[in-house]
């Protein structure tokens, strides 16, 4: 196996073990390299100007750039940025919690990482929270702490961290009709914890999706947002290791798919104290997906 399919394992591990299913075939799951995006839309999606829709710009603040639908509708699909030399890249952290998981929570499992957010802010970083809805019913403060810092945007990674494609690393699967109302729910729980910076991007779970999750999640009017980097983060136990991954791969326009839960990515944290600075030296700045998607 050679080391982006043994990467995206990881991440489809990573969902796996959340929701305590078996390990499926990381082989035959639909990844982001498999799909290349359409050109960039200038207008807000259907979230943004609909009320009160996830995504709708508060008083004085420019809705957030989205991409034009693909053919027949098609929910887009962005992986980075491929226009320009500029030395940007975007890091971006899973927030995962399944829809069953309380009990594990409630047992002092920890599905969250405030270190994490806290080091981000030390450290002048802004990034982009890929996060569920269950994580933000879990964890309302936090969520409510990020979605209001405006370093930060939270953008959308399911209700349930079900797959919308299958087979995806043993991931339950939410059934087609379901899509975009799965997809609202953690919208809803955005809002109802009080988060501000709510933009309308979404993240498959695993990274799987295929022709008809992007038919289902057109009512949803969101970007569906993967990645060209994957950091390995996902059960990792050195946190070199997982730097040197992110320095190796990272390119202007690079987005970088890590994690923010510290159950199953315990060394995260680490990894990004050495990561920013490295990157800073070769003349890197951090932007937000928004970021990089409108330049």
């Amino acid at each position: 196996m050679n080391t982006s399919v043994r990467n995206l394992a990881a991440l489809g591990l990573l969902g796996a073990v959340l929701v305590g299913c078996g390990q499926g075939t990381p082989e035959t799951a639909a990844g982001p390299a498999t799909k290349q995006p359409t050109a960039a839309g200038t207008g807000p999606s259907p979230l943004a100007s609909a009320a009160p829709g996830p995504g709708k710009p508060a008083a004085g603040r420019t809705a957030p750039p989205t991409m034009a639908p693909g053919p027949g509708g098609r929910t887009p699909v962005y992986n980075r940025r491929t226009k320009g030399a500029e030395k940007v890249v975007a890091l971006t952290f899973d927030a995962d919690m399944t829809a069953d998981q309380g009990p594990r929570a409630a047992r002092g499992e920890h599905f969250d990482n405030p270190q994490l957010i806290a080091t981000l802010r030390r450290l002048k970083v802004d990034a982009t929270v890929f996060m569920t809805g269950r994580w933000a019913e879990e964890y309302p403060d936090q969520a409510k702490s990020i979605g209001g810092d405006p370093r930060f945007e939270i953008a959308n990674h399911s209700y349930s961290h079900y797959a919308f494609a299958s087979p995806c690393y043993g991931l339950p699967t939410v059934a087609g009709p379901d899509m975009a109302a799965d997809v609202q729910r953690a919208f809803d729980a955005f809002r109802d914890a009080g988060a501000v910076h709510v933009v309308p991007y979404f993240r498959f779970p695993g990274g799987c999706y295929d022709d008809a999750a992007l038919r289902a999640l057109a009512p949803a009017g969101v970007t569906a947002v993967q990645w060209d980097v994957v950091s390995g983060d996902a059960f990792a136990k050195d946190p070199d290791a997982v730097a040197d991954q992110v320095l190796d791969g990272v390119r202007p326009g690079s987005l970088v798919v890590m994690h923010c839960t510290r159950s199953a990515a315990p060394v995260t944290e680490q990894a990004v104290r050495r990561i920013v600075p490295e990157l800073r030296a070769r003349g890197y700045r951090f932007v937000k997906v928004s970021e990089l998607m409108g330049g």
